[in-house]
């Protein structure tokens, strides 16, 4: 019989302290959803307070919303074409890398400023060099279209071939590699 009550005395020990358990879960587990519940309204209330997206909505500087690297294959009268990539960075600053697709043509580099013309919708390159500036034409699909030194649009057909096209707009950059 002895061997039988610790058994015993240890089931029931057991059952007791399950039982105190299970009736204390509930309890705390109700106390855990109503402080999370707490909490995420001070953090809606508190977000709503802070938010407000008028001011980000429309970016003052029309700059800031076209900073990108676009991408090109150029015409040129004594090659079959010219590589471009034009790198619009913070700050206004911009690099021009053009190659001529001729056999082991190198790479020429252009640093500068650029300004954008809100009445014209254009960008400005200025080189820091000294070379004469560049105009191009910004369209809605995300492109670049060059335009002559006076800042009109190229005449002919041509005008279609002087387009670079914003990296994210293009599915790969052999788009601009021929």
């Amino acid at each position: 019989m002895q061997v039988l009550k610790k058994p015993l005395k240890q089931h029931l020990t057991l059952i007791f302290f399950s039982m105190l358990l299970s009736a204390a879960y509930p309890v705390m587990a109700q106390t855990d959803l109503e402080a999370e519940e707490n909490f995420l309204r001070a953090r809606i209330k508190g977000h709503q307070q802070e938010t407000d997206h008028s001011a980000h909505v429309t970016p003052t500087d029309k700059s800031l919303e076209f900073h990108g690297i676009f991408y090109g294959f150029l015409p040129c009268n004594d090659c079959n074409g010219i590589k471009a990539t034009l790198s619009l960075k913070q700050n206004n600053n911009y690099l021009l890398v053009t190659q001529p697709a001729r056999e082991s043509s190198k790479e020429f580099y252009e640093k500068g400023k650029y300004s954008w013309n809100d009445q014209n919708n254009t960008v400005v390159l200025t080189p820091r060099e000294n070379l004469p500036t560049r105009q191009y034409h910004i369209g809605n699909e995300g492109t670049l279209t060059q335009l002559n030194s006076d800042g009109t649009k190229i005449a002919g057909d041509s005008t279609d071939r002087y387009i670079l096209r914003r990296s994210d707009t293009v599915k790969s950059r052999e788009v601009h590699i021929h």
